[in-house]
């Protein structure tokens, strides 16, 4: 067996400052040309981004936004600038298609969670499916490392940032459906990694924004938020990723992804964990907005982080952590031992990492670029959309009455269909052929869109009442700062309801808005619940509501 010893003569050529670059990963855009960025704040231009990986030598790249085809090139082109084999890694817990047009785009894990309620079996074999589907498209696209699944236990209805990304609400679940993703995801050469350690399920805060304070004692931890990343441990889970939160009961004074106590002495102590340790992105409000762009890289390693993620300013992290080298604040040891758990770690992704003799670790690649064939034999193949049918179909929630609101709608009739949503400008799965626009238009409703861009004057006026079927897009998302609904949605809700317009209801993604709903809704107001948001979702909510 090969020991972290053995490992680490292989880093020594590289000077202090490359060593510390390989613990870097950088945030840059999927799209092939600058004038398509859509987070120029975050995401480098061209140039820049070129510089980080030639000259400066960063470890890896996570990127988000384009279509599959040009995240494959992409990648493709990324490798062949680096001189040490990059990780390529995303936030695809949904599938690669949640971030990358073109490719499968699951519902969020909590629907595999309500799977689970009737009939635990099949859901395993459903999450061990998903796993596999999306470590074979990450790969066909030259993602290597999967930044999921996320092992957070969603006990908090109010969670702005977790939410229905979490597989449920009990560790036991939780547990169970994550590390059989992990298994199938294991099929293949990538990286998987479990978040956001030490639990980030408990907290009504995001930390995109500030700093969440979790009060629980350390019994209730081990009771319910370290099983789930003591489970993926077990399982073989490559690298688990810290959490931007504040835990008196571990450390009063730093938080976990700052703590040396929760790092080290909890997550490699306690748990037993001799995998990568990364950080989550340095650049959310939770670290940036208190502790800067560079002092936090230093403490991070301090804690013990193998990979710094996101730092708002790379080249300044990096000269940070040097500096604290040369000054004895951090040991070069601490940086040989995460470089030789980089190594280890790489070291699995072997079968697509060409190696040989050449300058460039990836210079025997195809100089024409990749080849388009196998791309398309590995993205959306009709087993994989099959699959994420299956889950939402599986995991939906349908009340339709014999005797139904809807029914009673006449084709002469004005009717309507209403769609909230907190901002459609940044919602590409809503544009004018997606199935909530056009199915209900082909059955004769005009479209109305509010969200929260709509001028004040506007919402809640009507010329006169009409019968409206009411589709709601609410779910936890990042930067948003809440969970539940907006004052506009619960508004049109009540609104409809007592001017007795409402005669339908479609929630897509939270399941919590729609418990909130039921008590008030009346029984011959037919229902759909889908976890799912995308057209796929869209088309089987509406269809299954839209019977003749």
């Amino acid at each position: 067996m090969t020991t972290r010893a053995q490992l680490r003569p292989q880093w020594e050529y590289l000077s202090l400052p490359q060593q510390v670059a390989q613990m870097v990963v950088v945030r840059a855009s999927g799209y092939w040309c600058d004038h398509q960025i859509q987070y120029p704040a975050w995401e480098p231009p061209l140039e820049t981004l070129r510089y980080w990986v030639e000259d400066l030598g960063v470890g890896g790249v996570i990127l988000l936004g384009g279509s599959a085809a040009e995240v494959a090139g992409r990648s493709h082109w990324l490798q062949s600038l680096a001189e040490l084999p990059l990780l390529i890694a995303a936030d695809v817990e949904e599938g690669v298609g949640q971030r990358f047009a073109g490719a499968t785009w699951f519902p969020p894990p909590m629907a595999l969670g309500e799977l689970a309620k009737r009939d635990l079996p099949a859901a395993l074999r459903d999450a061990e499916a998903m796993g596999a589907a999306l470590a074979q498209e990450a790969l066909a696209v030259g993602i290597n490392w999967v930044l999921a699944p996320v092992v957070d236990v969603n006990n908090n209805p109010a969670n702005p940032v977790i939410n229905v990304r979490a597989f449920g609400d009990t560790p036991e679940i939780v547990s169970k459906l994550s590390t059989a993703f992990i298994r199938g995801a294991q099929r293949f050469p990538v990286l998987t990694c479990a978040k956001h350690f030490p639990g980030h399920g408990d907290t009504a805060t995001d930390s995109h924004l500030d700093l969440p304070l979790i009060p629980h004692g350390l019994t209730r931890l081990e009771q319910v938020e370290f099983p789930p990343f003591q489970a993926a441990i077990a399982q073989g889970v490559d690298s688990v990723m810290s959490a931007h939160l504040l835990i008196p009961a571990l450390d009063e004074r730093w938080p976990a992804t700052l703590s040396r106590r929760i790092l080290t002495g909890q997550l490699r102590g306690r748990l037993g964990f001799d995998g990568l340790v990364s950080t989550d992105a340095l650049v959310m409000g939770a670290i940036a907005n208190h502790y800067g762009p560079h002092e936090a890289a230093v403490l991070a390693v301090e804690a013990g982080a193998d990979i710094l993620l996101m730092p708002a300013d790379p080249e300044g992290a990096i000269r940070a952590v040097c500096d604290a080298v040369a000054s004895g604040r951090i040991a070069p040891a601490r940086i040989q031992d995460s470089l030789a758990r980089l190594q280890q770690a790489k070291s699995k992704l072997r079968p697509q990492m060409p190696t040989g003799g050449t300058s460039h670790a990836w210079e025997n690649l195809p100089p024409a670029g990749f080849d388009i064939e196998p791309l398309m034999a590995h993205l959306a193949q009709p087993q994989a959309q099959h699959l994420a049918t299956d889950l939402l179909q599986g995991s939906m929630r349908v009340h339709v009455p014999t005797r139904s609101r809807l029914q009673d709608l006449t084709l002469a009739a004005p009717r309507r269909t209403l769609i909230v949503l907190d901002d459609v400008l940044e919602r590409e799965f809503l544009n004018r052929t997606a199935p909530a626009i056009a199915l209900p238009r082909q059955r004769g409703l005009r479209v109305e869109i509010v969200d929260g861009h709509t001028p004040a004057g506007l919402v809640l006026q009507e010329p006169s009442p009409t019968p409206t079927l009411l589709q709601l897009f609410v779910r936890g998302n990042p930067f948003r700062g809440s969970a539940g609904l907006s004052q506009l949605a619960a508004g049109w809700f009540q609104h409809l309801l007592d001017t007795q317009q409402l005669v339908g209801l479609v929630v897509y993604g939270s399941p919590y808005i729609l418990e909130q709903f039921l008590p008030q809704l009346p029984t011959e107001v037919p229902y759909v619940f889908t976890y799912g948001q995308m057209a796929q979702a869209q088309a089987i909510a509406l269809q299954t509501l839209l019977v003749d």
